[in-house]
């Protein structure tokens, strides 16, 4: 048995990060007839997971949820930990080595194909969209057609790249301008759905009206999808999504 001192230098946290668990009752530990914190094997293994967890930037009421889930699989959960470390690590691998190619082109040992230069942005792009929307986005559009958007993606060169991220930056400015005018329909709101129809050409296979309102309809029923259109002011995600539906039903008739 560990008391929280000794759990706390075995572990590589503070003490008070112990007590706040046992405080939101996310490590709640055993307490002897004297009332000590004691940890036992139970206890540390759950920390194991909630470390982990951080690690992999889940918050700690999500953390709860899953280990109290009463269908939550340890063993299974370990599996998946080490699938997205691996994944992680080969995103960090492809990193230092962009840093080591860049690194080398500046002192004149090497040279670094345009194309290159993008390699690591464009995989942790894709990773950070896994890792958001991945399971939603795959339930709606199968994992076939998701992998092939992302395989686009890691497809790009650095030209295509630029003109992607440029693009995503005008349809956010030009919607945090056109939200304060309040018409979706009129012709700053379809010139925005036709860029957003542009925007998604760079990792869609093909483009199909019905999808792209189905598309819509998740940024305003996510919240996090909400969130990222939400930066270009309130109510920016419902604004885009009547956009879009209203640019998809004209291209319908």
């Amino acid at each position: 048995m560990y008391t929280v001192q000794k759990l706390a230098r075995l572990a590589g946290v503070s003490a008070r990060t112990l007590r706040y668990y046992d405080s939101i009752g996310l490590l709640t530990p055993q307490k002897n007839e004297s009332g000590y914190r004691l940890y036992g094997s139970v206890e540390i293994d759950r920390l194991q997971l909630i470390l982990f967890y951080r690690e992999l930037g889940f918050g700690l009421q999500d953390i709860a949820k899953l280990l109290d889930d009463p269908d939550f699989d340890e063993t299974e959960a370990l599996i998946g930990q080490r699938k997205l470390l691996l994944e992680e690590r080969s995103r960090l691998d492809l990193l230092i080595t962009n840093v080591e190619k860049t690194i080398s082109t500046k002192q004149g040992e090497s040279r670094m194909a345009n194309h290159e230069k993008f390699e690591g942005f464009k995989k942790q792009l894709v990773d950070d969209n896994e890792a958001a929307y991945g399971k939603e986005i795959r339930e709606k559009y199968s994992n076939a057609e998701v992998d092939r958007s992302n395989a686009k993606m890691l497809g790009m060169d650095q030209e295509q790249y630029e003109a992607f991220k440029s693009l995503e930056q005008e349809i956010l400015e030009k919607l945090e301008h056109a939200v304060k005018e309040g018409k979706s329909e009129g012709i700053l709101g379809q010139e925005i759905a036709d860029l957003h129809r542009q925007w998604l050409g760079f990792t869609w296979g093909s483009y199909e009206p019905k999808a792209h309102a189905g598309l819509a309809e998740m940024y305003v029923a996510d919240e996090r999808f909400a969130a990222y259109y939400e930066k270009a002011g309130e109510g920016a995600a419902q604004y885009l999504r009547d956009a879009i539906i209203a640019y998809t039903d004209k291209l319908n008739e």
